[in-house]
This record gives C-alpha cells, sequence and structure tokens, in this order.
C-alpha cells in the first residue's frame, strides 16, 4: 500500500516517552493536596457472611486516626448496592473475599495501615457458592434469593455494543440473572448433515488484568459540600463522573474528574475506587488519598470471568461447516456484567454455521465481581471454537487453514446474536497472508505448529476536540479522552498532516470533565472515533490560517499551502510567512477574526471490526510438561495504520498477554471462596525469558468509516493466542487440552 501521507502511516515514538523513562510522568499516587488524609479499606476475610458488630473503639484511640467509617456514617449510606462501584462499604452482609467492609482515615498511611489492624469485626460465616459448576447445580444455594438488584448499568454496554435478548421461558440453571439465547436454521438437521460432529467442554479461569499501577484515587471535595475534584487513574472519566454523582445524590457539574497518567489498566479502571473516597473525603470534609495495596486489588477489583462453554460442532465431509450449539455459562462473581453477549457474538460469528444453536448463561457465585479484560470474553469464546475447527479438520482429513479460509465470515455474513458483519472486513485477508508464511509453508506434520483466527467487533462513540494556534507558532489540541496505550502519540499524526506542521510543534492536552468530551479508552473505539474530531479542528483552525495568508500575499485561497508550519502561495516556496506570525496578526488585528481556534467533532456510523491470524510454534519438555513457544507470528487487518510502531506494540503486547492466559495466568479460589493467588508471588505472568520470537505483520484493508481508513487495534492481539497454542499442543503431543491454563503439571501428566 503505497503511502502519499507526510506524516501519517510512518512510525513515530510515543510523545510522552522522555518523561516516562526519566520518572517524571505524575501518576495519582504521586498527587499530594495540603491537608490530605490516607485511608487503609478493611476487606471482608470471608466469602459470605453477616457482619454483626464493628468495634472502632481501639483502633479509634490511636493518635493520628481522624476516623473509623462504615457505610452507615457515608453519604451513601442509601444508595442499594447493586454493582462492584456502587459497593461503596458492605451494609449487613458481605458476598465475596475482599469486599470493603469499612476505611480508616489518618494523618499517615502507616498510622492508617496500623489502625485498620485494630478495627475488630464480628462475622457469622454462611455458606458460600465459588465455581461455576456448583453455582448452576439444580441444589446451589442462591447467591441473589430474591434476585439480582437492577438498579443502574453493569458498566458492560461501554465495552462492547451487542443487542440484548429476551429470556427465554424454558428452565434455566441456578443462579442465572440473564440470558441471551440466539438461534437460526434448524441445528438438528444441521448435524444430521455433518460428516463430522467434534463436541467438547472448555473451561477458562478467572483472570487478572496485570496492571502494574494498582488502583488509586485523591479526592479534594468542595468546602461546602456541593462536590468534588477527582484526581485518578481511570479509563473512562465521564463513566466515574456520572457513577459517583449517582451513587452520592450529586449534579454531574459537582463533580470534576482530572484523570492523571495510567499505569495500565486493560478493562479494569472504570471507577471501582472513586465512590468510596468521594464519600470518605465529603465525610471528613477533608483530601483525602486512597491507593490500594497489590493483594488488596487482587481481592477488590474486577477481573476476568471464570468460563465454562459446552460446544458442539458439525461439518460436512467436503468441509463446509453445518451447525453449531453451543451453552455458555459465566462465572460474574457477585454482580451483573453482560459477557454473555459478545461471547455469543464472537463463538458463532467467525464462520458460516446456517444452522445455529447458543445459550449464554450470566452465573453467580461468591467471588469477585468481574469486569472487563481487554476483548472481554473474546479470548475464551475463540479457544472453543478455534479447538473444535481444528479438530473437523483433522477428522475431515482437510489443511486446517485451508478450512477456515472455505468457511470464514465476509462482509454480511451472520454474527453469532444473528446481526450482519459490517462490509469489508477482513478475516479473509488475515489467513490468506498467514497462509504465505514460511513458518506454516514450511511445517511438518506434529512439529509444535498451531493456528488460531480471532476479531472483535469494536466500539465507537462521539468526540469533540479544539485547535489553538498560539502566536510561537505551537499548536495546542485539547482533548478529553486518556491515554492508556500512546493513542496521542497517533492523533498528533492526524492533527499534524490536516494542518501541515510537524508533529513535534503540536500538544496534545488532557481536559477534565470539565473540559473536551471524549470516549473511554476501551473497546478499541479511541482512535477510531476521535481522529475525525481531531482532523476536524485542525482542518478549521488551518482554513482559519490560509484566509489570513491569502490576504498577506493578496492571492486566492486556493493558492495557498501550508508547509511545516510555513504558508506559502504554491509554487512561490521562497515567500512564506510562519503560522505562529498569522496567528499573532489574527488576535492583533481589530475588526478580524479574532485567535485562531477550530473546532472539531466526530461521531461515526459503524464501527470498524479488525480480525487476527496467529501462528505459534512451540516445543514441550516432557520431562516436566513445561511447554516453551519458540516462534508467535501475529497478522492483524489494522484498516490504516496510523502510527505504525504503535500498532506493532500494542499487537505484541497482545500476544505476550495470550500467552499468558493460555499458560500461565489463573486467579484459585479454594473451596470457601479464599484466594489463593492474591500477590504477583502467587499469580503467575509470562517473564521475558517467557517470550518467544515474535513476527508481526499489518495488513492494511481500509474501513469504510475510519479515519483515513483506520480501524481500532487494541483489543484483537489478544484473542487468537490461547487457541493458537492450544492448537500447536494438539499438533505436537495429539492431545487436546481444554481447560486455560494449560500448566506444565497438567501436560505432564497427559504425556504420561
Amino acid at each position: 500500500m503505497t503511502n502519499s501521507y507526510t506524516y501519517l502511516g510512518h512510525p513515530r515514538p510515543i510523545i510522552d516517552g522522555l518523561e516516562k523513562v526519566t520518572s517524571h510522568v505524575k501518576y495519582t499516587a504521586d498527587t499530594k493536596l495540603p491537608g490530605m488524609l490516607y485511608t487503609r479499606v478493611i476487606l471482608s476475610p470471608y466469602a459470605h457472611a453477616l457482619i454483626k458488630s464493628v468495634d472502632k473503639s481501639e483502633a479509634e484511640a490511636v493518635l493520628g486516626v481522624v476516623a473509623v467509617l462504615t457505610a452507615v456514617d457515608l453519604p451513601t449510606r442509601d444508595t442499594p448496592i447493586t454493582s462492584r462501584n456502587s459497593a461503596v462499604l458492605a451494609k449487613e452482609r458481605v458476598q465475596w473475599a475482599g469486599q470493603p467492609v469499612a476505611v480508616v482515615v489518618a494523618t499517615s498511611e502507616a498510622i492508617a495501615t496500623d489502625a485498620a489492624e485494630l478495627v475488630l469485626i464480628d462475622y457469622e460465616p454462611l455458606t458460600a457458592v465459588v465455581g461455576v459448576r456448583e453455582a448452576i447445580k439444580p441444589d446451589a444455594p442462591l447467591v441473589w434469593p430474591h434476585g439480582l438488584p437492577k438498579e443502574g448499568d453493569d458498566l458492560s454496554s461501554i465495552h462492547a455494543q451487542v443487542e440484548d435478548t429476551a429470556v427465554s421461558g424454558q428452565e434455566k440453571p441456578r443462579n442465572v440473572s440473564k440470558e441471551h439465547i440466539y438461534e437460526r436454521g434448524d441445528i438438528t438437521a444441521g448435524f444430521a448433515a455433518s460428516a463430522t460432529i467434534i463436541e467438547q467442554t472448555y473451561h477458562t479461569s478467572i483472570v487478572h488484568q496485570g496492571y502494574l499501577e494498582p488502583h488509586a484515587v485523591v479526592v479534594d471535595p468542595d468546602p461546602l459540600g456541593r462536590g468534588a475534584t477527582i484526581y485518578t487513574s481511570t479509563q473512562g472519566q465521564y463513566t466515574v463522573r456520572d457513577e459517583v454523582a449517582r451513587y452520592l445524590n450529586l449534579p454531574q457539574s459537582g463533580i470534576v474528574v482530572r484523570p492523571l497518567a495510567v499505569g495500565g489498566a486493560f478493562g479494569a479502571k472504570y471507577g471501582i475506587c472513586e465512590p468510596l473516597a468521594t464519600a470518605v473525603a465529603l465525610a471528613v470534609r477533608q483530601p483525602v488519598r486512597l491507593v490500594l495495596t497489590r493483594s488488596e486489588d487482587f481481592l477488590s477489583t474486577t477481573p476476568a470471568p471464570e468460563i465454562l462453554i459446552k460446544l458442539k460442532t458439525g461439518a460436512a465431509a467436503d468441509g463446509t461447516v453445518t451447525a453449531l450449539q453451543a451453552q455458555v455459562y459465566v462465572n460474574n462473581g457477585v454482580f451483573g456484567f453482560d459477557h454473555g453477549g459478545i461471547i455469543s457474538l464472537l463463538l458463532g460469528g467467525y464462520y458460516k454455521f446456517p444452522h445455529l444453536e447458543i445459550e449464554a448463561y450470566e452465573v453467580h457465585t461468591h467471588t469477585t465481581p468481574v469486569g472487563a479484560y481487554r476483548a472481554p470474553g473474546a479470548p475464551q469464546a475463540t479457544f472453543a471454537i478455534e479447538s473444535n475447527m481444528d479438530d473437523m479438520a483433522r477428522e475431515l482429513g482437510l489443511d486446517p487453514l485451508a478450512f477456515r479460509l472455505q468457511n470464514a465470515v465476509e462482509g454480511g455474513d451472520l454474527m453469532g446474536n444473528g446481526r450482519p458483519w459490517p462490509a469489508q472486513i477482513g478475516l479473509k485477508q488475515v489467513l490468506e497472508r498467514l497462509q504465505q508464511h514460511p513458518l506454516w509453508q514450511n511445517r511438518q506434520p506434529g512439529d509444535g505448529t498451531g493456528i488460531a483466527i480471532g476479531g472483535w467487533p469494536t466500539v465507537v462513540g462521539t468526540a469533540e476536540a479544539t485547535c489553538r494556534v498560539d502566536t510561537d507558532g505551537r499548536v495546542r489540541i485539547n482533548l478529553g479522552i486518556v491515554d492508556v496505550s500512546g493513542t496521542k502519540s497517533s492523533l498528533v499524526l492526524v492533527a499534524a498532516e490536516a494542518l501541515g506542521v510537524s508533529p513535534d510543534n503540536i500538544e496534545l492536552l488532557q481536559d477534565g470533565t470539565d473540559g473536551a468530551y471524549g470516549p473511554n479508552s476501551g473497546g478499541s473505539q479511541v482512535t477510531y472515533t476521535v481522529s475525525g474530531a481531531v482532523q476536524q479542528a485542525a482542518e478549521s483552525a488551518k482554513a482559519q490560517l490560509i484566509e489570513l495568508a491569502a490576504d498577506e500575499f493578496e492571492a486566492a485561497v486556493a493558492d495557498i499551502e501550508i508547509v511545516n508550519g510555513q504558508a506559502r502561495v504554491r509554487g512561490v516556496p521562497d515567500q512564506q510567512i510562519p503560522i505562529g506570525k498569522l496567528a499573532h496578526r489574527a488576535r492583533s488585528r481589530r475588526g478580524g477574526g479574532g485567535p485562531i481556534l477550530g473546532e472539531g467533532k466526530s461521531a461515526l456510523p459503524q464501527a470498524g471490526p479488525a480480525f487476527v491470524a496467529h501462528l505459534v510454534k512451540l516445543a514441550v519438555d516432557t520431562a516436566s510438561g513445561t511447554v516453551r513457544p519458540t516462534h508467535y507470528v501475529a497478522v492483524q487487518d489494522v484498516g490504516f495504520a496510523l502510527n505504525p510502531l504503535l500498532v506493532h506494540g500494542q499487537m505484541m503486547g497482545g500476544a505476550v498477554q495470550g500467552l499468558g492466559m493460555a499458560l500461565h495466568e489463573n486467579m484459585r479460589y479454594d473451596q470457601y471462596g479464599q484466594l489463593l493467588a492474591g500477590s504477583f508471588l502467587d499469580y503467575d505472568l509470562p517473564r521475558i525469558d517467557d517470550i518467544p520470537h515474535l513476527e508481526t505483520i499489518l495488513v492494511e484493508n481500509a474501513s469504510p468509516h475510519g479515519p483515513f481508513g483506520a480501524r481500532g487495534v487494541a483489543e484483537s492481539p489478544l484473542v487468537a493466542g490461547p487457541a493458537a497454542v492450544g492448537n500447536a499442543l494438539k499438533d505436537l503431543t495429539a492431545v487436546r487440552f481444554t481447560d486455560l491454563p494449560i500448566t506444565a503439571e497438567t501436560v505432564w501428566q497427559h504425556l504420561q
């Protein structure tokens, strides 16, 4: 693909790289306000219990302790607990080990930590329902005997836009609060026409997002009690503002959120701690700081769920897929989070199954509430369907990549929820590109090579931006988005290209909720959504500069161009005016247009789905069962890579996370609901020596609606990894591993 752009499409380092490597970036935990107090949250040691009493007296007597607060002491005392964000402090009952029960406020973190040990809470332990298999049994105790509280949203809609389905009239498993039923064709006839049928049950574990920076928030309350300013590490400042205002019964205008640098998030930072910190700050009428320890973060935040998928698929002798039937059980923990819709969409949406029946159930247990983790539900769904696809190809004696190509969906084909994919999706293109790779062309049977495809429908939002040109030629773009993954380092190239100014002379400024509006940093929507607003704002400013330049040169507007920050008449490059000088004249001219300020907004009509095809080659130590990936090839349809350096980085990071989910990560609970992997000492993440040679390949299949043809790229890189590892292991060992993670112990047992 020929690139005719000056800045776009060319690799460029992240704009805040120097600040980060020299430790000059300010994170939330670095924030210090006059009179700031420190908090320590007391978490429940039980997965399910009644709170009989709370004795604060010893803690309150400690010098430096300002307050020991329970639910009744906070302005949220009457707020219903319906979600993790609204579970500020427990009321009468705890429902997972790690639920916040009380909070100590003190003049130092050390005092707050010591005093928290002196708060005596009397619990009456109750029976806990822990795993998803246990929860759906007919005789399982009910997590919500009177039904899951319904007030408000469960936040799942900000990660994926999936049409909901009505609850069926059939008998549901126990502890199910919601179900998704999708059907098409005649499932019985589909399986009757099948030459091969694969039926397996897949299980994936609870997985933590593994960010380096724990949840952190500092709140400065309005002295008159009318609201607060929140400094926080978040992916969605407007979501935080709206949630806090709702739970504290305050106007949204009373809450100002100022997002600071984010030390990793991956879907987890959408207002878990902000309601509690704000309630405490308003209660004590002083600024407060709340920073979770690593163990507190593991216990009390929102990891990816445990998922059980029973999958049956069929294919005809000529390799045409015929039927897909699935039952999906998602362990949501205590509260609701809608993974079932996106799982169903992808489970039945990669291939052209004419007959389909999917039942997806949202199940509840006494474990930590779950949330989004980079492409929520997609890696788990893909692990199941791609394992079945590989096994069907083997039974039919077909090349597994050619089998996928034969059945891969195209634009207009149906997703698992019955709705059509948008036009120009790139699933076949990434498969065709992987098919050409030497590792696939030169593979040998049983050499440990596996492939898998994956995808993400992406989300689309709305955004606004302003572009101001200063008298020194500096361009400042105001945005309302949080840069979690280097997004601004692509957006700066959009502004540079539109305006004709070097990226070095453009500054992207982070607004709080009292400034520009932007979408949440999740769902692969930020660059896709915000680029249009930035482009429009820059082009508006450019038009104003060109009008001024045309007047200065006494030339037609159509004859003026801006190149490298200089306005000039086309064909006369030796006569030019710096845009800073034009901005100065605009400000000082009486009766003129005034300062150079461009405005832009974006509201795209359709998302741009992104597909990947991954290849993994691995070896196994037969003495220990240790799996060692040696090569990893990731092919992705990115539409158009605005900044290829960042896109390659996203793809590599997602591949490594996929290896973690496949071979390492598991938040294990015992039968009583106690977390057994509550720190980085116990929770196994891939290390640098676990990472194989990574190769990333971009396919640029332009999105019809994306800016410059770009697609969202952040979610998809994770999706295919676990499935590719599973298929590589099947190729090497002839064993189908159906549980994630695939541990060395499990492999060793199968090899004996």
